[in-house]
């Protein structure tokens, strides 16, 4: 562990999801392969088998999406359930077939990218720690925290859309804040990536502590308040 700033007091604890809690790379690479074995499950898509299993074909899509609705960059589930929209549009669906297909497609995307384990080391530290603070999630992903037994240990969980902005703008750790009744100074957020996590912390003026354990997050911009090596440090810095 590195202490870079003193902590001030701290009334709450809010954690980052992917590739903090968890490695999330090889659970969203084999939630895209899962998609391709999906889309051959359909009667439907026979006829343009493969195609709809080309990434390619939804990668064009997801990029028509976002030309014509910027704002859904910061809405993960809008976006891909969009993407398939007009994916299936494009594969002469009609418009109440393109988008029932989208959703269940949607649908089975969640179930597989919520296919996680997560540490047990893990869940010992957050129990032990929601024993003595209130704790919150904030994540501009998608994973369904009850799928992953994680959901217990929060009073909260952010995502990102439905109007709130994706990390490292400050409308989750914000509402977080308010939910929780305390001021910003008084949240720390612990996080992997130096842009979303830890730009996004101190923009909010809340604390931060930085764990890079999976080594996916981009870069620091500024320094964290706190550089965790192991999350049980956790158990002891706030003891």
């Amino acid at each position: 562990m590195k202490i870079y700033r003193r902590l001030q007091p701290v009334k709450a604890i809010s954690f980052d999801l992917d590739d903090t809690l968890y490695s999330n790379y090889p659970v969203m690479m084999a939630a895209n392969a899962g998609m391709a074995a999906y889309f051959a499950t359909v009667p439907a898509l026979q006829k343009v088998l493969s195609r709809c299993q080309d990434a390619n074909f939804w990668f064009y899509h997801r990029a028509r999406a976002l030309a014509a609705q910027p704002e859904l960059k910061h809405d993960v589930t809008a976006l891909r359930i969009e993407s398939y929209y007009l994916g299936f549009l494009a594969l002469e669906f009609g418009p109440d077939h393109a988008r029932q297909q989208a959703m269940a497609a949607m649908a089975e995307f969640v179930r597989l990218r919520s296919n996680i384990e997560v540490p047990q080391a893990i869940h010992k530290v957050l129990a032990a720690l929601a024993d003595r603070y209130p704790l919150a999630a904030i994540s501009n992903g998608n994973v369904d925290t009850r799928a992953i037994g994680l959901d217990g240990y929060f009073q909260g969980v952010y995502h990102a859309g439905k109007g709130l902005r994706q990390k490292p703008a400050l409308d989750m750790f914000a509402l977080a804040c308010d939910k929780l009744a305390i001021r910003p100074g008084e949240l720390l957020h612990v996080g992997d990536c130096g842009r979303a996590d830890i730009l996004g912390a101190a923009a909010a003026g809340c604390q931060s502590a930085w764990f890079p354990a999976f080594g996916i997050g981009k870069p620091l911009k500024v320094l964290p308040d706190i550089e965790l090596t192991d999350i049980s440090e956790l158990r002891l810095l706030l003891s």
